[in-house]
């Protein structure tokens, strides 16, 4: 990978996210075959692979489609997983059920061109990509669409906030960690997961990636692009905060942002690239 700043020499832990399989001879091809493949990709999910935000959709479950203004009083800035885990409570003592949030979930569309990307990534990810999703959403919206999708098996892991359902049928959101990060929520740095991810990988499998890419959408997508070398590329989907960042950073203090920016407003416009790249 050349001058990405992902080599470097901090040892994390076995990052967190979606446990990996147990151990077996057919997991141990599977990691022969991971560690072969040439390129990773990073998605988010909210306004990326989807094209609304999941947690404004699951509103759409509550009585009347919307919440009190008491409970959207309670919201407050870099704490909106603490608002969401109130959202939920109250979802379940309106006696929404697992099926309701789940219904409300596979309803959401895919962003433009989406599922074509996805659909090459299935076919390429055997031999040329690892494909992770990291997002700030939580593994029980995030799996419901994938799953109903049937892309689910495109990702290799899964990094969100947890969320699991107990045995009242409520579901529980907790935070997936925390950190330092003054640009990000207090639930979730993706720069710290990336960082900590590539480092894991870069370990096992014995040498880095050619190269790194990120295809996201929002603010807090901005943060983990910028640990991108210059042989690395950004997707920052077109006139979003991600892309606006990226523009302002280059404006403000030249060199800082260091990875090839390609803006999409169509997914298919991601995948002619990675068709470029693979043609090289």
């Amino acid at each position: 990978m050349g001058d990405s700043v992902f080599n470097c020499c901090y040892v994390p832990p076995q990052p967190p996210g979606e446990e990996e399989p147990h151990r077996s001879r057919r997991s141990e091809v599977t990691m022969a075959s991971n560690s072969s493949k040439r390129f990773l990709i990073f998605f988010d999910f909210d306004e990326t692979i989807v094209d609304e935000t999941s947690d404004d959709q699951v509103v759409l479950a509550a009585p009347g489609q919307h919440l009190p203004s008491w409970l959207k009083d309670t919201y407050q800035p870099g704490r909106y997983n603490e608002y969401m885990q109130r959202v939920l409570a109250y979802l379940w003592e309106q006696d929404v059920t697992e099926s309701d949030l789940r219904g409300v979930m596979e309803k959401i569309p895919a962003t433009p061109g989406m599922l074509t990307l996805l659909q090459f990534l299935r076919v390429r990810r055997a031999q040329d990509f690892e494909v992770v999703l990291v997002s700030d959403s939580n593994t029980f919206f995030i799996e419901s669409w994938l799953r109903h999708t049937g892309v689910r098996q495109v990702f290799h892991r899964i990094f969100s906030n947890p969320a699991t359902f107990n045995r009242n049928g409520q579901l529980i959101l907790r935070p997936f960690h925390s950190h330092d990060c003054p640009r990000c929520p207090v639930n979730m740095c993706k720069q710290a997961v990336v960082r900590d991810y590539v480092t894991h990988r870069t370990q096992e499998r014995g040498r880095p990636f050619q190269r790194v890419f990120y295809v996201g959408d929002g603010a807090n997508d901005f943060c983990p692009a910028l640990t991108l070398g210059a042989r690395d590329v950004a997707f920052p989907r077109k006139n979003f905060p991600m892309h606006r960042l990226i523009t302002e950073t280059h404006e403000a203090t030249p060199g800082v942002f260091k990875a090839v920016t390609v803006p999409w407003t169509n997914a298919e416009e991601v995948a002619a690239h990675l068709k470029k790249l693979l043609a090289e």
